[in-house]
């Protein structure tokens, strides 16, 4: 008899899958080897580092780009306890290291410690100087031409061990950050790999079962990895990128598999064939990761709202990640099952095939759901209790710019870094105070300039050198004016806010004619965390309302679409107190390896807010589903809850674990950011599979009973997306 219509789409594409498994199977390799070959032949464009941002800093960046193309500057260190910088052998090297990039192609305007006028890049205690130059060419492009120039540095070095010879600046930092993240990204696919693989095993306790989540998954990765290359010439990719579709790929790639080949698993435990197992599979569980990954892409989403480029490339990437995942999970895997059949259970592992059930009811589970669902308000306020209280030290998140500071204190930029610093307060992150007039030559603008100077140098937060650059039409001045503090703490952000309320108002910013304003490291930053707070609300709106909307369709009713918003929301909060006590407060800071407890890079808090409220859909969206499932058989919603729960243990544990392990590996990899991006999405998986799962969704909906199912009636021409007619396996077959 052929198969009735359905308005369940996940239904109608697991049967189509099945019964052309060739097409389906053959015509997704093809699609991930095109879109991988297609991003291979298109190239990928990263967002420029140099571009104005928002703010007052943006408009200086601007007049700046406008006003000249000013170069990549780098500074190499010559440093010395013993030797000072009249010694000849201090004197030999600041030669050697001068020689040697001078006959580099790409460097120019190269200036010695001991050059006339270059007296400033010899320190105060006279152990340290700075040989400067500038990168040739676009600011931009400056990072790919470092390479020779790092190398005659290191060589240097080399010929001249007495000595401390290192390298900072715009092009050396980026280089090495870029450096940093590509390593990282590898080590992270390295870890998360054998990881996840042997978790799978443990879930399925065979091979062929295990392999086919991870191969999806990575499957969609790459093909996710070339079509970002296509809209990245339009909305250019951001470094953190590729590392997140790692990240979330896996996570959702393997999850939504899961759901569906254990449901078929466990269809086939209880007696069902081969083909009305995959069905089911097709109709239950096929409709739960449709309407996760949908809840994902939405949240996704939000990010599009903050109009800021990095935050828009890692929409793209999670969108498309999650989108691709989705689409292999409700077609290719139920064309591998109908041609797999029962050889899914191939290469069983003896010892942990044994161990497991196919029936997917979890003991451990089982014995805690059913003394929730005897004290259900003892549990919902002890569990809703301990949540807040993990939530309340992200009352105090700072956020913290990733600079020198928060990068691995391994990377030679950095310890260059922290040597100039001690060696010439200021120079390495200095401001910039530009002024744009119709003559920056004139007397009264000298005189402004002077007056800026003597100002700044009177408050006791600014140091000497001040460096005055004009362009050639004599319309722009960029004045370069060290700063106490490390660029993104309370000393920088004081020494900026004097320089912009005060100093350049009433100095250059007084002139006749004259725009003035601050950028440079510490004023981007600022500018960027002010923007960021701006457009922070409008993107939280976005993704609740759109979550709850998309609950609300699902399960046609107000209160498990208000209640799974609830109870994702305790979960972020807890997420973010873990990172405040961990980033903030230092706690376990020697267990995750970092030293900075400066506060939270500004980009995780949103990242974390969108991703976690995603992800967290999974579990609520397949748990809800199972348990809908047994209220719409008849059962009460005490048995529902009860049946729901223990049924779906298994494979909600198992799918957490592989989620945290995942997330987990991104804590021991070397950057600041992905530490607190792997804590927060680590503690936020596993509060929501443990005690959001197991405690309070069962203890809310025993305390509400059938007004669990409410919709007022003015909701009633919501569309029906009820699961399609599963009925239970008849009791001769459940053997």
């Amino acid at each position: 008899m052929a198969p009735t219509k359905s308005n369940n789409l996940a239904a109608r594409m697991g049967r189509w899958s099945a019964d052309h498994w060739k097409t389906a199977t053959f015509g997704w390799l093809a699609f991930v080897i095109v879109a991988f070959g297609l991003g291979g032949l298109a190239g990928m464009k990263s967002i420029d580092p140099n571009k104005p941002g928002p703010g007052e800093s943006g408009r200086m960046d601007r007049i700046l780009d406008a006003g000249f193309k000013k170069p990549a500057d780098e500074s190499v260190l010559v440093q010395s306890r013993s030797l000072s910088a009249t010694d000849p052998a201090f004197r030999a090297g600041v030669a050697d290291v001068v020689a040697r990039i001078s006959k580099l192609a790409d460097v120019q305007n190269v200036r010695s410690p001991y050059g006339a006028g270059h007296a400033d890049q010899i320190s105060g205690d006279r152990h340290a100087a700075r040989v400067e130059f500038a990168i040739r060419g676009d600011s931009d492009k400056a990072a790919d031409k470092i390479a020779p120039v790092l190398a005659q540095v290191d060589d240097a070095q080399s010929a001249h061990p007495e000595l401390f010879i290192g390298e900072f600046g715009d092009a050396s930092a980026v280089k090495a950050v870029q450096t940093a993240f590509a390593d990282d990204l590898g080590k992270a696919g390295l870890l998360s790999l054998p990881i996840t693989l042997a978790i799978l095993v443990i879930a399925f306790g065979a091979l062929v079962a295990a392999g086919i989540p991870l191969l999806l998954a990575l499957t969609a990765i790459f093909a996710t990895f070339g079509l970002i290359a296509i809209p990245s010439h339009i909305l250019p990719v951001a470094q953190q990128a590729p590392a997140l579709v790692l990240l979330i790929g896996l996570a959702v790639g393997v999850d939504y598999s899961m759901f569906y080949l254990r449901r078929e698993r466990e269809e086939r435990a209880a007696g069902r064939s081969e083909r009305a197992a995959i069905e089911a599979a097709a109709a239950t569980s096929g409709r739960s990761v449709l309407i996760s990954g949908l809840t994902v892409m939405t949240a996704m989403a939000g990010m599009f709202l903050t109009g800021d480029q990095i935050f828009e490339s890692f929409g793209v990437a999670t969108i498309l990640v999650v989108a691709i995942a989705m689409l292999g999970s409700l077609t290719v895997l139920p064309a591998l099952l109908s041609r797999l059949g029962d050889g899914v259970g191939r290469g069983r592992v003896p010892l942990v095939s044994r161990l497991r059930r196919d029936d997917g009811d979890g003991r451990i589970w089982g014995a805690v759901i059913d003394r929730v669902l005897r004290r259900p308000l003892l549990s919902a306020v002890l569990a809703g209790g301990f949540l807040l209280l993990l939530a309340v030290p992200a009352i105090q998140l700072k956020m913290a710019q990733a600079g020198p500071d928060t990068f691995p204190k391994s990377l030679a930029v950095v310890k260059t870094y922290d040597r100039m610093q001690g060696a010439f307060p200021g120079t390495a992150m200095a401001a910039s105070v530009v002024v744009q007039a119709p003559n920056v030559k004139s007397p009264q603008m000298r005189s402004a300039i002077a007056r800026l100077e003597q100002r700044a140098l009177a408050n006791g937060r600014m140091y000497r050198p001040f460096t005055v650059d004009v362009n050639r039409a004599g319309t722009v001045a960029d004045i370069t004016v060290p700063i106490e503090g490390k660029g993104s703490d309370a000393r920088s952000n004081a020494s900026l806010a004097l320089l912009r309320n005060e100093i350049v108002p009433q100095t250059v910013g007084a002139t006749p004619g004259a725009e003035a304003g601050v950028t440079g490291f510490t004023a981007q930053w600022k500018d960027s965390k002010d923007d960021m707070k701006a457009n922070l609300p409008p993107v939280v709106v976005f993704v609740l309302l759109f979550a709850f909307a998309l609950m609300l369709v699902a399960f046609r009713s107000i209160v498990i679409a208000a209640k799974a918003i609830v109870l994702n929301l305790l979960s972020v909060g807890a997420a973010y107190g873990v990172l405040v006590l961990v980033f903030q407060h230092g706690f376990g800071k020697s267990l995750f390896g970092f030293s900075s407890t400066a506060g939270i890079d500004p980009v995780v808090p949103l990242l974390l807010f969108v991703i976690l409220f995603g992800l967290s859909m999974d579990y609520h969206v397949f748990l809800l589903n199972r348990i809908r499932e047994a209220v719409q058989r008849g059962a009460s919603t005490d048995e529902a809850v009860a049946q729901g729960i223990k049924s779906t243990a298994g494979v909600v544990t198992s799918a957490a674990l592989v989620m945290v392990a995942v997330f987990s590996v991104f804590i021991a990899l070397s950057m600041l950011f992905f530490k607190q991006f792997g804590v927060g999405l680590a503690v936020a998986i596993l509060i929501d599979a443990t005690i959001v799962r197991g405690v309070l969704l069962p203890a809310s909906m025993k305390l509400l009973g059938d007004w669990n199912w409410y919709l007022p009636s003015w909701l009633d021409w919501l569309p029906q997306l009820d699961v399609e007619d599963v009925p239970a396996a008849p009791a001769a077959e459940a053997s």
